[in-house]
C-alpha cells in the first residue's frame, strides 16, 4: 500500500465516522422532541457503513445508507401538555441517551484514529521526501 492510499483509505474512515457523529447528534438533539399520540415520533438515525473492495483490494468504508428508528415511541403521561390527547399522555422518541453516548465515544475514537493513521502517513512521506533531498 502506498502512502497515499493510506491517507485515502483512512480519509474515508473519517467520512463515516463524521457521519456517524452526525448522526448521532441529530438523535440526541431530538431525543426530547414530543408529538401528539395520533402521529409519528422522531425516528433515530443510525447509520450503516460497508467496506470498498473487501476483500480483494480494500479501498476503505462507505456510507451504505441509514436505518431509521420505530416511530412508536414511548408514551409518557403529561396531562399539562398543550399537544397531550384526552387521557394526558404525549409521545416521545423512543431514543436511550446512554446508548448514543457510547456510539459516540466509539465514533469520536475512530475518527481520531482515522487521523492519526492521515498525520503519520504525512510524516512518513515527508521524511521521504527530505532523504530525496540529501
Amino acid at each position: 500500500m502506498t502512502t497515499f492510499g493510506a491517507i485515502g483509505i483512512a480519509s474515508t474512515g473519517m467520512t463515516v465516522n463524521r457521519k456517524w457523529l452526525d448522526a448521532i447528534s441529530d438523535n440526541l438533539a431530538n431525543m426530547n422532541t414530543v408529538t401528539a399520540t395520533d402521529g409519528a415520533a422522531f425516528q433515530a438515525k443510525y447509520v450503516v457503513a460497508t467496506a470498498v473492495g473487501y476483500p480483494e483490494n480494500g479501498q476503505g468504508v462507505q456510507v451504505a445508507g441509514i436505518e431509521l428508528g420505530s416511530a412508536e415511541g414511548r408514551m409518557v403521561y403529561e396531562p399539562e401538555h398543550p399537544l397531550a390527547d384526552a387521557e394526558g399522555y404525549v409521545k416521545y422518541p423512543d431514543i436511550d441517551m446512554g446508548s448514543q453516548m457510547s456510539q459516540m465515544i466509539m465514533a469520536q475514537r475512530g475518527y481520531q484514529a482515522n487521523a492519526a493513521v492521515v498525520d503519520r502517513a504525512k510524516a512518513t512521506y515527508e521524511a521521504a521526501l527530505q532523504i530525496g533531498r540529501n
